[in-house]
């Protein structure tokens, strides 16, 4: 059903001319989408333990090969190179991030966690008026969660991005997936976004929770238990995640895989969930555990983030395709915005 739904988004989408192609290419100094035309190789997984009230999981190292299938070059560093001297040769660099628009047990005020539900029409308008706030801003890599209304709302919100790049998932499950979603076009490939798709940006899993209505549960447990369960930073619901738990698997990955990225250049966009995308800005802007446990965010509104000098700043949430503000702090957006200006015209 979750596939169904995603598709006929993305037909409603393209059938509003959201999806058009370009045959231009931009190039825009560290900005620009490095393409390499050969093989490649990518560690993706990592080693880390996420304990729950009742069992482990452990994700192990993933290596992943393709002949054809690469659209962006891997980022690598010597290994004596510290966190810190990384951050002083990093260039400007943009981080989005997305909540995934309304899905359909959040209309049922149902608990979701880890349970894989799509958008509603609601989230799938959220999204593609997500995606218009971004439209001027630079994608060269993407990351959601394994789930699909993240998944969705990644897609969706690209169909309004003035580059009308593609955005495609990279499947490295096993070699058959590979082989059979290889690109053998050049310029397909130019036109591309790379989207990875990681279990450790997926959201806070609610354990016995999953399925329960939320007023109901208040009603059987009582409103100050259920308000711990939610709300605290370490208490897990029964035989589920706390959201210490969910940050330790998402801000790891976030520093073994993503900030690489942006160290390098790439621009980025993360479209994940509530508590993984609030275990993110928790490091970001290295929240206490109090204060993140009152953060909240809502449905399909992206928040921008420069890296610039060795530091991550909030610049809150784009309000539109036509609004300059947001793009004022940094000449390279600025400029980004120009180049698309005149390609377009």
């Amino acid at each position: 059903m979750a596939t169904a739904v995603f598709h006929q988004a993305l037909g409603t989408a393209q059938s509003h001319q959201h999806l058009q192609n370009s045959g231009s290419r931009l190039v825009f100094g560290n900005a620009s989408l490095k393409l390499i035309s050969k093989g490649f190789k990518v560690d993706i997984g990592l080693s880390r333990r996420a304990s729950y009230s009742s069992w482990k999981k452990k994700f192990g190292v993933i290596q992943a090969s393709a002949s054809q299938t690469s659209v962006v070059q891997p980022v690598s560093y010597p290994p004596n190179n510290s966190s810190d001297e990384l951050r002083k040769k990093s260039s400007e660099a943009a981080l989005i991030l997305i909540r995934h628009g309304e899905s359909l047990w959040n209309e049922k005020n149902l608990f979701t966690g880890c349970v894989d539900v799509p958008l509603t029409k609601k989230g799938v308008e959220e999204a593609i008026e997500a995606g218009k706030r971004i439209s001027n801003i630079p994608v060269d890599m993407i990351y959601t969660s394994a789930l699909i209304r993240a998944q969705m709302t990644a897609m969706l919100a690209m169909t309004q991005h003035r580059r009308k790049k593609v955005p495609i998932i990279l499947h490295n499950e096993n070699e058959q997936a590979r082989e059979w979603s290889q690109i053998f076009s050049e310029d397909t490939k130019k036109q591309s976004i790379p989207v990875v798709a990681a279990s450790q940006l997926n959201e806070r899993m609610y354990g016995e929770l999953q399925g329960l209505n939320k007023q109901e549960t208040a009603d059987r447990f009582g409103k100050e238990k259920v308000h711990e369960w939610r709300r605290s930073y370490d208490i897990p619901p029964p035989n589920g995640e706390s959201l210490e738990m969910c940050a330790e698997r998402a801000v790891a990955y976030f520093k073994d895989h993503i900030e690489p990225q942006l160290l390098s250049g790439k621009n980025v966009m993360i479209a994940a969930h509530g508590n993984s995308l609030r275990s993110i800005i928790m490091y970001l802007d290295k929240l206490t555990s109090q204060e993140v446990i009152n953060l909240e965010l809502s449905t399909g509104i992206p928040m921008l983030y420069i890296l610039k000098e060795g530091k991550f700043i909030r610049r809150g949430s784009p309000a539109g395709p036509t609004e300059a503000g947001v793009y004022a702090y940094t000449r390279s957006l600025a400029l980004y915005r120009q180049k698309l200006d005149d390609m377009l015209r």
